[in-house]
This record gives C-alpha cells, sequence and structure tokens, in this order.
C-alpha cells in the first residue's frame, strides 16, 4: 500500500524553470558572462552546483560557488510572484492531505528556493518536511534524497511513491527503490508509471498498491517533524 507521496518540486509541482532560467540570466547579465549558446532548457533537473561547474569558466575568477549561488537564490526568491502551479497542484495535494495521505517534498534546489516554490502555490502546511539541495550530502540523481526522505518517513521504499517530471529526478527515486509517477513522460519504464496529469495520480496509488484505501492508522502513529532543517 502507498503510504506517502515525495514531491518533487520544480516542474513537478510548480512551474518554476522560467524563473530559474530568468535568475540565472540575471547574474550572468551583471557579470557581463554570455549564455545564448546554451539552449534555455539545457538545465533542467540539473542542481546548481553541476550549474556552477559547466559556467564556472565563464565567470570572474575570483567568484566562489557560494557567492554565485547565492545571488542566483536571492535572485529567484525576488521575484518569487512570477512563480505559478502546475495545473490543479494545490488541489491535489490538498486533497490527499483529507484523505490521510502523508506528504513530503524531496527537490535539487537549495533551501531558499524550496520554501519559495512551496509558499507561492500554498502546498508547505500540507508537507511533514520537505528537503532540499541544503540537507543532502548528494542531490539527484543519487538516491540519497529519496532513501533519507523514506527513512524519516519510516517507511519501505516501496511505500512512497514519488513523483518527478525529470529523467535526472525519476533516476533517482528508483535507485532509492520507490515506484515513480513521472509527468510527461511518454512511455512506460521499469518501476515508472508515465502521467499526463497530476489529477491521474489517484490511479496511479491505486495501481501501485493494489487498492485505494489509505492507512489511516499508519499515516497518526508516524507523523513527522513539519521540516527538516540542514544542520
Amino acid at each position: 500500500m502507498i503510504k506517502a507521496i515525495a514531491w518533487d518540486i520544480d516542474g513537478t509541482l510548480v512551474d518554476s524553470e522560467p524563473l530559474h532560467l530568468f535568475a540565472l540570466k540575471q547574474v550572468c547579465l551583471a557579470h557581463e558572462v554570455d549564455i545564448s549558446d546554451l539552449d534555455d532548457t539545457h538545465f533542467v533537473g540539473v542542481h546548481i552546483g553541476n550549474v556552477w561547474k559547466e559556467l564556472q569558466p565563464r565567470f570572474p575568477a575570483g567568484l566562489s560557488f557560494a557567492a554565485w549561488s547565492e545571488k542566483i537564490n536571492r535572485a529567484f526568491a525576488d521575484n518569487a510572484r512570477r512563480l505559478v502551479e502546475i495545473a490543479g497542484a494545490r488541489a491535489v495535494v490538498a486533497g490527499f492531505a483529507e484523505k490521510g495521505l502523508r506528504q513530503v517534498a524531496v527537490s535539487n534546489s537549495n533551501r531558499a528556493v524550496v520554501d519559495a516554490n512551496l509558499a507561492a502555490i500554498g502546498v508547505a502546511e500540507f508537507m511533514e518536511f520537505s528537503l532540499s539541495l541544503d540537507d543532502v550530502c548528494e542531490g539527484k540523481p543519487d538516491p540519497f534524497p529519496y532513501r533519507l526522505a523514506c527513512y524519516l518517513l519510516r517507511l519501505d521504499p516501496s511505500e512512497v511513491l514519488a513523483v518527478e517530471d525529470s529523467a535526472t529526478g525519476a533516476a533517482s527515486a528508483r535507485a532509492a527503490g520507490l515506484p515513480v509517477a513521472f509527468l510527461h513522460a511518454k512511455d512506460r519504464a521499469e518501476g515508472q508509471t508515465p502521467i499526463a496529469s497530476l489529477a491521474e495520480l489517484t490511479g496511479v496509488i491505486a495501481e501501485q498498491a493494489g487498492a485505494t484505501g489509505i492507512d489511516r492508522d499508519a499515516h497518526e502513529e508516524l507523523q513527522g517533524p513539519q521540516r527538516l532543517r540542514h544542520a
């Protein structure tokens, strides 16, 4: 039985990729760095550390990753009004919460971005906790983020459905042993169920669990912290 959902955020709950690109371009512009040779989708699903590794040679030698990433995150948070939910996201999350299904967020973005995203579409209150790139030793596609989520939930990975929109995130979840609902995927792969919209998740949960009920006893017993902060 599926007892929890582990949500990716960027591109899954929030249409945030345009703002990520805007923030990156703003910082590049401030440093007179040209990235016009890269497609706008080049860094979709890529965590910020790997973006820096690729772009670092284009920036001034004295600029550190910490300073660069802080500028990116500030540009993102300062323009959070641009964020919009993926169609039906808040309604689906709120509906699952009403049914007693546990929910967490597992993101490849930094804490400032995670908090801005969840607040922008009003779903932070429904998440037991959220994991950001600042909370893990390795980001996606490494399985660690999803393994940590299952550990904190005290659930077997088979009991947690990951909802993802990128190959990077899906690979992370599958390597950790979670079934995956893959938003906008065209083909079904092992352990992955393609969905065209978040509204299809109820059917996926029924398919994965073999039943449509929610384990309310487990939900009450295993309530976790509202949010995990990076120590």
